[in-house]
C-alpha cells in the first residue's frame, strides 16, 4: 500500500515540476518578445485581428482567414490614426501590405512595388480622339416601306414565285387579281384612246380635242382606282388589247418583307397583300448604355462593320429610344446598302469616334469605386500613397473623365491599387 501511494506522489512531482518549467518558459518567452519589440509596444492594445486581403474579415482571436492568409492585430492606437512607423516596419519585412502613416497614407518599398505589380501614372489634362465600341442591330428605314394595298374588291388570279424574303427588282411582277368592274372600266378608256386618234386625223379643233382628252383622263383615273400601274396602263395603250387582270408589280427593288396573296384567294378593298423594303438605305440602332450615352453626343462619325466590310453611317437627330429588354437606349444610324448586305434583324459592330474635349482623363482601373465613393490613391512626396475622392464624368473605353479631386501633374496608382485601398481600410477601422 506504501509503494503505491509512494508511486503515485512520484509521478504528481514530476507532472507539476514539468507543468511549472512550461509556465515559467513561456512567461520569459512572452518577456524577450516585448523586448525585442520595443517598449512601444508595452502600451499597445490589440482590439481585434482583420484580414489583409478582406477588411470586413474580424476575429477576436489570432489565425487565418477563408484564403488561408495570417490575421494581422489591429491596435488601438492604429485604429485612431497614431500607430507609430518602427512598428508598422517591422511589418513590413513579413508583408506586402506596408505600413499607414498618421495621414492615413500607404508607404511600400520598391521591391514590394514590383511584387504586387504597383504602377503609377502622371494625371494630364489633354484633348483627343476616343473609339468606343457597341452592338448594333439592322432595321428597315421606315420611310422606305411599300405596303401594297387592293384598291378594290377582287381574286387573285396568280401569284408568282415570290416569297416573304426574296429580293425583286423594280416592276417585277408580283401577281394578278380579278375584278368585276375592271373590263368596263378598260373598254371605256380605250373608247377614248380611238377618239381621239379619229378627232386629229379629222382635224377636229381644239376644244373638242380638249373635252376628249378629258374623257381620257378621266377613265385612266378609274383604272388607277382599280389598281391599274402606269406600266400596264401605257402598255393597253401601246397595243389596244384589252388586258384581262390587274398586275401587281414592285415598286421598288428591294426585300419581300411580307406575302399574304395566295391564288383563288378573294380579297377586300384596303387588304394588304404585299409589302416590300427598299433595302438600298437602312438604320442600324446601335445599343448605348447610360454611361456611355454621354459620349455618344460628343461622336461626329460611325462606321457600321459586319464580315470584314465597313459601311460609313450618319448618326440620325432622332432622340436615342429607350428599350426596356435590354435597360439600354438605342441610338439611330442610317448607311447606304448597295448590295443588300445588311438585312432586318441582323447584329452588326459599331465604332463610334469621338472627338473628346481637353480635360483631366484616367484609366478606368486607377479609380476604385467602392459604391459609396470613388478613391484614386496619389503619390505623396515623401513617396507614400494616399487615398482621394474622386468625381467621375464620361467614360468610354478603358478611360474615365475626372470632374473633381485630381490636378495635372499629379501621379497616381493605376495598378495594384486593391491591395493598398484593403490596407488602409484595415488600418483606419474598414470604413468606406
Amino acid at each position: 500500500m506504501k509503494n503505491w501511494v509512494r508511486s503515485v506522489f512520484a509521478v504528481v512531482l514530476v507532472a507539476g515540476s514539468f507543468l511549472a518549467g512550461a509556465w515559467y518558459n513561456q512567461q520569459a518567452a512572452v518577456k524577450d518578445t516585448v523586448q525585442v519589440t520595443g517598449t512601444i509596444h508595452q502600451s499597445r492594445r490589440i482590439l481585434y485581428y482583420r484580414s489583409s486581403m478582406n477588411p470586413a474579415y474580424k476575429s477576436d482571436k489570432p489565425g487565418n482567414d477563408d484564403m488561408g492568409m495570417a490575421l494581422v492585430p489591429v491596435y488601438a492606437d492604429s485604429q485612431s490614426g497614431s500607430g507609430d512607423r518602427s512598428a508598422s516596419s517591422s511589418s513590413d519585412s513579413e508583408s506586402a501590405d506596408g505600413s499607414v502613416s498618421s495621414a492615413g497614407s500607404v508607404h511600400i518599398t520598391a521591391r514590394q512595388q514590383r511584387r504586387i505589380g504597383l504602377e503609377t501614372e502622371t494625371v494630364t489634362a489633354a484633348a483627343g480622339v476616343e473609339t468606343l465600341r457597341v452592338l448594333g442591330k439592322v432595321a428597315l428605314d421606315e420611310a422606305r416601306i411599300y405596303p401594297q394595298v387592293a384598291a378594290a374588291d377582287g381574286w387573285v388570279r396568280q401569284v408568282g414565285p415570290i416569297v416573304t424574303g426574296a429580293i425583286v427588282q423594280k416592276d417585277d411582277l408580283l401577281g394578278t387579281f380579278y375584278n368585276r368592274e375592271f373590263l368596263t372600266a378598260e373598254q371605256t378608256y380605250l373608247y377614248a384612246l380611238d377618239t381621239m386618234d379619229r378627232f386629229k386625223k379629222a382635224g377636229e379643233s381644239e376644244a373638242q380635242l380638249s373635252l376628249t382628252r378629258g374623257q381620257m383622263r378621266v377613265a385612266e383615273e378609274n383604272l388607277e382606282s382599280l389598281g391599274m400601274g402606269e406600266r400596264q396602263r401605257r402598255e393597253v395603250a401601246r397595243t389596244r388589247e384589252v388586258a384581262q387582270n390587274i398586275e401587281f408589280r414592285s415598286p421598288v427593288a428591294g426585300l419581300v418583307v411580307d406575302r399574304k396573296a395566295f391564288s383563288g384567294m378573294r380579297f377586300a378593298r384596303g387588304d394588304e397583300l404585299f409589302r416590300v423594303a427598299d433595302i438600298q438605305h437602312v438604320w442600324v440602332l446601335a445599343v448605348v448604355f447610360e454611361n456611355d450615352a454621354r459620349v455618344v453626343r460628343l461622336a461626329q462619325s460611325a462606321t457600321v462593320r459586319y464580315q470584314d466590310r465597313e459601311f460609313p453611317a450618319h448618326i440620325s437627330n432622332v432622340l436615342p429610344q429607350f428599350d426596356p429588354v435590354s435597360r439600354a437606349l438605342e441610338v439611330r444610324l442610317e448607311t447606304d446598302n448597295p448590295e443588300f448586305l445588311l438585312r432586318p434583324d441582323m447584329f452588326v459592330d459599331v465604332e463610334f469616334q469621338v472627338s473628346l474635349p481637353r480635360d483631366i482623363a484616367v484609366p478606368i482601373d486607377a479609380v476604385i469605386d467602392s459604391g459609396l465613393r470613388k478613391t484614386v490613391y496619389v503619390q505623396t512626396a515623401d513617396g507614400g500613397f494616399t487615398p482621394r475622392p474622386v468625381e467621375t464624368g464620361w467614360r468610354t473605353g478603358g478611360t474615365v473623365k475626372i470632374t473633381k479631386g485630381l490636378k495635372p501633374g499629379e501621379r497616381i496608382v493605376v495598378a495594384g491599387n486593391f491591395l493598398l485601398d484593403s490596407e488602409t481600410q484595415m488600418k483606419l477601422g474598414g470604413s468606406p
